[in-house]
């Protein structure tokens, strides 16, 4: 049997913000979580945190994946998830 590696391909990812209002994403793969203040975002190139005040999801495309969101936009910050558990609290204790 032959063992086939599945290499993931890295597309390029655009975040367009226009006037902190509105945010256009390319690349988002699935969404974890989404209410008012709070979009998380799996990406191809790691999780985004989108927070702000009265969000609005105004467009959800996975097959393409594209991703809108309207409101007020305070904050877009990314976490990789590998990272994140290598800066858990027992890697943090045990430098």
């Amino acid at each position: 049997m032959e063992d086939k590696k599945i290499s993931k391909i890295v597309t390029n990812q655009n975040i367009i913000m226009e006037n902190r209002e509105k945010i256009s994403v390319t690349g988002v793969i699935d969404i974890h979580s989404f209410d008012d203040e709070l979009v998380l975002a799996q990406t191809d190139l790691g999780i985004l945190t989108i927070k702000g005040d009265d969000l609005k999801m105004n467009k959800l495309n996975l097959e393409n994946n594209e991703l809108i969101v309207e409101g007020q936009i305070i904050a877009v910050a990314y976490s990789d998830t590998n990272q994140a558990k290598k800066s858990g609290f027992m890697n943090k204790l045990f430098k």
